[in-house]
């Protein structure tokens, strides 16, 4: 254990000073970060919510609305089942209370029906009472459905936020039914609740050339930049907004922004069919039940690319892209709270964390000094190694600091010599016994090492659980602890050995004080 290769000291000392290299940015301001060269380390650590303020909202989807919207489908797929097999109904089919009833003509045919409904779809329960037949979904296919919205919406509204190139969003599910939201660092909540609430579901419809409403129409309000005027469209949509691959801003010929979108291709197959049919006619393109752009077709539109025109400025083009890229949510999302952290209480927090690091630190320099003198100095100077490193692979990480964050840090400082009390009192133990300073020492490396593997290993277990399972700031003290296991466990056992060895290599000490 006292022979260090050449090679492997270099390696410490190298690690040592990229991590001095990769946490120096964080010490510095904003201006002096952008003012320096593109290959020198910039990133620093993100702060949550609880230090550097932002929004917090929790949102709920519509369930309701997708659950009828599944039994208006699961109506259409009853109507062509009953047809397809010659089943006639009497009357049509009712719906109450999210049950489809359904009155058969012949008797007969009663038992056909029911497994030809069975089989329609999954989780569906068919009730027979005479030739009534009643249809709904499981209590076990109704929490899935739940289950599956919440979760859609959940990728959704990531997406999105991904797409502001907002840092660290916490986007999760709270409860059966609930998503918590929180935006650190963000002061535009309202821009941010439209993109998160926008349902976003796009279709393309060609203009009615009768106008008015009938079975086969719709009437939607143009937007506020067309002139807000209703205009009457075919109800059966030619393109839908699942057909879009991609959508970026441009600019047209006239340098006003537009939105430039791409289909698959069933979707570019029937835009070249219904431009082709159409020229001369237009297309309303319908953004959540609002006609954003209403276009004449020119001419043929084959290759599967197109634009989105209108009174657009360079955000709203830009937003209208980034809900096309994100896709649509399954259900209207419903604001349930909504509450705004100040940075005043981040900053408060930042200044406590900062006063219990520092003390916790000088604590921890006074008791080495004071108990092991010079080992303790070489300790200690190993402890600023281990910060130094701790933030470096945070900022690389660019993980975020929360106040259970900075906790772990100060847990980290105090656990951090705590492989070094290990080492030098065995060391001293050696010594009692008689033997020479470097026997002595190399024994307290080699004799000490299992336990301090085995006392880390526990700590590291403890925070991979906690991250694991936990949630939110609780995750970020399961970061910091486990880092800071991982630097401790660098620090004593390879920096605090190099001072050491080479001090004695430099001195050769015929007795340590210790």
């Amino acid at each position: 254990m006292i022979n260090i290769p050449t090679w492997k000291i270099f390696a410490i000392i190298l690690v040592c000073i990229l991590g001095f290299v990769y946490s120096a940015p964080n010490l510095l301001s904003p201006e002096t970060r952008n003012a320096l060269p593109s290959w020198v380390p910039s990133q620093t650590i993100n702060l949550g919510l609880d230090l550097q303020g932002g929004a917090h909202l929790l949102v709920e989807p519509e369930i309701s609305t997708v659950i009828e919207e599944r039994i208006d489908s699961l109506r259409d797929a009853i109507e062509v089942i009953l047809k397809e097999n010659d089943i006639r109904r009497d009357g049509r089919i009712k719906e109450s209370q999210n049950t489809l009833t359904i009155r058969i003509e012949d008797p007969s045919k009663v038992e056909t029906a029911i497994t030809k409904i069975r089989r329609a779809e999954d989780g569906l329960d068919v009730t027979q009472n005479e030739t009534i037949l009643s249809v709904s979904y499981t209590p076990e296919a109704l929490e899935d459905i739940k289950s599956k919205v919440i979760d859609q919406s959940i990728e959704i509204v990531r997406r999105r936020i991904d797409e502001t190139g907002t840092k660290e969003p916490v986007i999760q599910r709270q409860g059966d039914s609930r998503i918590l939201i929180q935006f650190p660092g963000i002061s535009d909540t309202q821009r941010l609740k439209d993109l998160i609430g926008s349902t976003a579901k796009m279709s393309f419809h060609l203009v009615s050339e009768t106008g008015g409403s009938s079975l086969n129409t719709l009437t939607y309000p143009m937007a506020e930049s067309e002139g807000g005027m209703p205009l009457s469209i075919k109800a059966t949509p030619d393109i839908t907004g699942e057909m879009l691959t991609n959508a970026q801003t441009g600019f047209d010929q006239n340098s006003q922004p537009v939105v430039n979108f791409q289909l698959n291709s069933i979707g570019a197959k029937k835009f070249c069919k219904v431009s082709s049919e159409n020229i001369g006619k237009r297309f309303a393109i319908v953004l959540d039940k609002e006609i954003i752009s209403a276009p004449v077709f020119r001419g043929a539109i084959c290759a599967g690319q197109a634009q989105i025109s209108g009174s657009f400025d360079i955000g709203s083009a830009n937003d209208l892209a980034l809900l096309l890229r994100a896709g649509a949510l399954p259900a209207e999302l419903k604001f349930v709270e909504e509450r705004s952290v100040g940075p005043s209480l981040g900053a408060d927090s930042i200044e406590s964390g900062k006063e219990a690091s520092f003390f916790a630190m000088l604590l921890v320099l006074l008791f080495m000094l004071g108990r092991y003198r010079l080992f303790g100095l070489y300790a200690d100077i190993a402890l600023f190694v281990n910060v130094a490193l701790l933030f470096a692979l945070l900022s690389m990480l660019q993980a975020t600091l929360t106040l259970p964050g900075i906790a772990g840090i100060v847990l980290t400082i105090g656990m951090a010599v705590d492989a070094n009390v290990l080492i030098f009192e065995r060391i001293k133990e050696e010594l009692k016994l008689g033997r020479s300073p470097m026997a002595a020492v190399d024994a307290g490396y080699s004799k000490a090492f299992s336990t301090i593997i085995d006392s880390n290993l526990t700590t590291l277990i403890a925070a991979a659980i906690l991250y694991s399972f936990g949630t939110g700031p609780v995750k970020g003290f399961a970061v910091t602890l486990g880092l800071g296991v991982m630097t401790s466990l660098f620090t004593a056992i390879m920096v605090t050995r190099l001072i050491i060895v080479l001090w004695m290599r430099y001195k050769k000490p015929t007795e340590l004080k210790i």
